[in-house]
């Protein structure tokens, strides 16, 4: 959304829940919800949406933490640090479910059982929420977000920590978690497997696994505070849909990562027969592929030196994909510089052999297209070091 979409929104956001009467006498005709949207078709939509609809005498308002400026001057360079700050807001009802029954996803409302009391604190810590100082947050897509962030409000209120059942598997990780809901999205997962180390590889707890809106609404249901009273009293579907409707239908086969791999693996094979026939170095294979993982490297390298973000440090695979991975790339062109990509090939194929020999020991989950590219990089590191070697007058 635009920046004064965005300031527009928030101002009326402000005024909207502030224009109604929140004291404690009026607490007890509150009703509030947990709302949970299905996913939609954009990346950051993928693990779906949460919200608490607030209905007051004379409103009905939708609160949520999911507000951000994708067009605010340096956007994508201070999410790259790790600098994404979002929103709390605020929207009226109807206009905050017809954006998602547009786009045919899926809305459950959860109504809470709350005391006036803890509806009426509740409020109050909304309203905190949405003062000018406090509505914008440091966003951690699995720590800090539009899920946990109402969880927390919810605890706030009603002074108990909630206990939430477990929706998936007992080992599931972030990394798992988010591969099923990236299934159809599988150049997004690459990326993401690309960037984060082992810190998304852990097993998680039951609340840890709330982060994805489409797993809290599994476990909301059978949600309780530590006293062991239910959150939930009742569920309503409010908007009609199939489950992940509006998801983009699958990538086709042949343009997977996997498949990419694959063929990357396929022409380093068929080069280096050529080179071996010929008893010479392609340079421009070399050139490209080793130019793309540079590139590659220096992503990561930036990722886990300087980005604030979730895992992105340590990251095993710089290992593989690193800055220096450019060296061949300028020096193969250079007569008297043979010896030094000499002396980094050999480095090079010594590295990986230890990675993957190692892997299993690291705790880091790899992406299953990383290893076709891993042997095209063997491949041709072992086909310089056999071309290139000192031989014996």
């Amino acid at each position: 959304m635009t920046k004064k979409y965005l300031f527009l929104l928030w101002l009326l956001s402000f005024c909207t829940f502030y224009a109604t009467d929140t004291k404690a006498e009026n607490a007890g005709d509150t009703i509030v919800s947990m709302v949970i949207c299905d996913a939609g078709s954009d990346v950051y939509e993928l693990e779906g949406h949460a919200a608490l609809r607030v209905r007051m005498p004379g409103n009905d308002v939708a609160v949520h933490w999911g507000l951000f400026d994708f067009n605010a001057p340096g956007f994508v360079w201070r999410f790259a640090l790790g600098q994404t700050d979002y929103m709390c807001g605020a929207a009226p009802w109807p206009w905050f479910v017809e954006a998602y029954r547009r786009n045919g996803r899926r809305v459950t409302e959860h109504r809470l059982d709350l005391t006036s009391a803890e509806k009426q604190r509740l409020v109050e810590t909304l309203s905190d929420n949405l003062l000018p100082e406090n509505a914008v947050y440091r966003y951690n897509y699995v720590r800090d977000n539009c899920s946990t962030r109402p969880l927390r409000a919810i605890e706030a209120a009603i002074g108990d920590t909630l206990l939430l059942p477990d929706p998936a598997p007992a080992q599931a990780t972030f990394r798992d978690i988010m591969r099923a809901c990236h299934e159809n999205y599988p150049w997004y997962q690459f990326g993401i497997d690309l960037a984060l180390g082992p810190g998304i590889d852990g097993h998680l707890s039951a609340r840890e696994k709330a982060f994805a809106p489409v797993l809290l609404e599994q476990q909301l249901a059978g949600a309780r505070t530590a006293s062991g009273r239910r959150l939930v009293d009742s569920t309503s579907v409010i908007v009609e849909a199939a489950p992940r409707a509006a998801v983009l239908a699958p990538t086709p086969w042949w343009a997977t990562p996997m498949a990419v791999a694959l063929l990357v693996l396929a022409a380093a094979v068929a080069v280096t027969i050529r080179d071996i026939r010929r008893r010479s170095v392609c340079r421009i294979f070399d050139t490209a592929l080793y130019g793309l993982f540079g590139m590659a490297g220096c992503l990561v390298f930036f990722l886990a030196v300087f980005s604030t973000h979730e895992a992105t440090s340590p990251n095993f695979l710089l290992a593989w994909v690193n800055p220096l991975c450019l060296l061949p790339v300028v020096f193969i062109w250079i007569k008297k510089a043979q010896r030094l990509v000499l002396c980094y090939q050999i480095a090079n194929f010594a590295v990986l052999l230890a990675l993957s020999l190692a892997w299993p020991l690291l705790h880091q989950s790899a992406n299953a297209a990383f290893w076709p590219l891993i042997a095209a990089d063997a491949v041709r590191a072992a086909n310089y070091i056999m071309l290139n070697r000192p031989r014996r007058k």
